[in-house]
């Protein structure tokens, strides 16, 4: 994470700063990106509070691992869904399943955003009333700790996200392999990274989460002590969040410098900001100058 960390860091907000550029036209892709940009960085952000909290062990206070859970699991979601949604969105672009028009109404992008983001709240509230509403809100209870928390984290933060973009670059797949070959062998290397990066960062936490459940031990944790596989194993623990975590600072790598638009909005962007310093009028220098 020490190289990482950083990558990630500046990585999300460059493309924070660069999409929102009113200079610049957005397009579909560039708000979708802008969006995943923002749940990525808090994920960045929390990979960062992983590593100083090894020793901390929050997973044993109730109260802040239900809050840093909720805190989480919103922007998990988020991303992963944004990430789904890409490569769908791809998919239909490249296929021409759609109408033009639909990929050219800007409108119709900040709709879907607004529908993700509240997708990933209600994929996070609904188990997290749920589980208070059936176990009560005694102290020593975490929500994050119930079976039924973990099984949709794993299906719907995992297995079929990652089922949604094999199946989609499957079909891109196909497209570009009878398209012409540089445009083909450029796009298929960037297939392969987005999914090989996408279930290589996930994996290992969702195995650690499916080897839990099933072997029963997941419940309340105010009915056990020590009973989730965080306090059984912190240091895997630790390890298998911060993959998953890693998968927010690769992204900008992926999906953003890897790919010629944003490089060219990029390149413009810094342009601007390099000559905009260059012309910088005589008498604000001089008045640095002299406060010096």
């Amino acid at each position: 994470m020490v190289v990482l960390f950083p990558l990630g860091l500046v990585g999300n907000v460059l493309i924070l700063l660069v999409n929102s550029d009113p200079r610049q036209r957005a397009s579909n892709p560039d708000v979708y990106f802008t969006n995943l940009a923002l749940a990525d960085l808090v994920l960045v952000l929390d990979s960062l509070i992983e590593v100083f909290n090894l020793s901390a062990h929050y997973y044993d206070n109730a109260l802040l691992c239900t809050c840093m859970a909720l805190f989480l699991q919103v922007h998990m979601y988020s991303s992963v869904f944004f990430l789904t949604w890409m490569s769908l969105d791809r998919c239909v672009a490249l296929t021409g399943l759609s109408p033009r028009a639909m990929h050219a109404d800007g409108s119709a992008a900040r709709r879907v955003c607004t529908a993700i983001w509240a997708a990933a709240i209600a994929c996070t509230l609904l188990p997290f009333a749920a589980a208070h509403a059936r176990h009560g809100w005694g102290r020593g209870f975490c929500f994050a700790g119930m079976a039924e928390v973990q099984w949709l984290e794993v299906t719907l933060g995992f297995a079929v996200p990652f089922c949604v973009m094999g199946v989609c670059y499957s079909l891109i797949g196909r497209v570009l392999l009878r398209s012409e070959r540089p445009r083909r062998a450029k796009a298929l290397r960037m297939i392969v990274t987005t999914v090989g990066v996408f279930f290589a960062c996930w994996l290992p936490e969702n195995v650690f989460i499916s080897t839990h459940l099933l072997s029963g031990t997941a419940e309340p944790l105010r009915r056990r002590r020590n009973g989730t596989l965080w306090q059984q194993y912190p240091l895997l623990g630790h390890v298998v969040t911060l993959a998953a975590c890693a998968n927010s600072c690769l992204n900008p790598l992926v999906y953003g410098l890897l790919g010629q638009t944003f490089r060219r909005k990029l390149k413009l962007f810094l342009e601007h900001h390099v000559h905009c310093l260059h012309m910088q009028p005589p008498h604000v220098t001089h008045m640095r100058l002299h406060a010096r």
